[in-house]
């Protein structure tokens, strides 16, 4: 693990993943939180404002949008996870090593607070600020939300390990745009639930700006579940593949992406940047 640190791609990677997560957050959280700023009612009145309802279409657009330009922006190098649970995912499909997945989720972490604070200050004329805050809507138990985020995790991560996989010849679109996409529609599903967490870093940035941690454990046990659910599903059962344990520790400990054999005589690359 040490000669990880020593090696400026790491760094790069690591840095990556911070400020593409600022970006995220700022465009993402920014475009729900501009819907509420009060609009005139009345042209020829400018006292005679009017809050515009919320877009749920528009916000899902953001953060796939948004999702999808840094995958291509920052994916080659550091493959642009921009989410603990992919992050997750990926540990788990032996894409990456255990210190690396950890330095990424710090990093992810710290840029959802960085990426926050920046919207609180910008969006300081919104009276009681949610800054993006995820919270279980009425009439909806711990234990359902925590289903909601386990149900759109899934969905997103077993899009990312799937469209990455290089073993496959059949994937003709744009990676980046597809997991975009999987974000979208993962919003459209459940902001009506939950607000959508699917995301553990992108929750903790709101919780800790705004300092309510109400809930919070759902938007980290959801996502994390779902993301590891996914990446051994699609890697054990799915699209299986041979490998000794110890290739897999090699791989967690030392950082080095490995080729494994699989069942069709292919040859499986990790995503990994270049």
């Amino acid at each position: 693990m040490a000669s990880e640190l020593k090696k400026k791609a790491f760094w790069r990677a690591v840095i990556a993943e911070f400020l593409a997560m600022i970006l995220f957050v700022f465009i993402s959280i920014g475009s729900a939180l501009g819907i509420q700023y009060p609009i005139p009612s009345d042209p020829t009145n400018a006292t005679s404002t009017d809050t515009r309802p919320q877009d749920i279409v528009k916000v899902s657009l953001a953060f796939g949008l948004a999702i999808a330009t840094l995958a291509q922006s920052v994916g080659h190098i550091s493959g642009a996870h921009l989410n603990p649970a992919v992050t997750l995912g990926c540990l788990l499909s032996c894409q990456i090593s255990i210190l690396k997945a950890l330095m990424y989720i710090i990093a992810q972490c710290l840029g959802a607070v960085v990426g926050t604070a920046i919207l609180s200050g910008i969006t300081t004329q919104i009276s009681k600020n949610s800054l993006g805050l995820n919270g279980l809507s009425e009439g909806i138990s711990q234990g359902q939300g925590l289903g909601v985020e386990i149900m759109v995790t899934f969905q997103l991560v077993l899009c990312v390990v799937a469209i990455t996989d290089r073993r496959r010849n059949d994937v003709s679109g744009s990676a980046p745009l597809a997991i975009g996409l999987s974000v979208a529609l993962g919003h459209l599903i459940a902001i009506d639930y939950t607000g959508c967490g699917m995301n553990p870093a992108r929750s903790f940035g709101s919780a800790v700006v705004a300092n309510q941690f109400t809930n919070h454990w759902i938007f980290w046990v959801g996502p994390m579940i779902g993301g590891a659910a996914a990446a051994i599903i699609y890697d054990f059962i799915l699209s299986p593949r041979t490998s000794d344990f110890t290739d897999r520790i090699k791989v967690w400990t030392n950082g080095q992406v490995e080729e494994y054999e699989i069942d069709d005589d292919h040859a499986r690359v990790e995503m990994k940047p270049k």
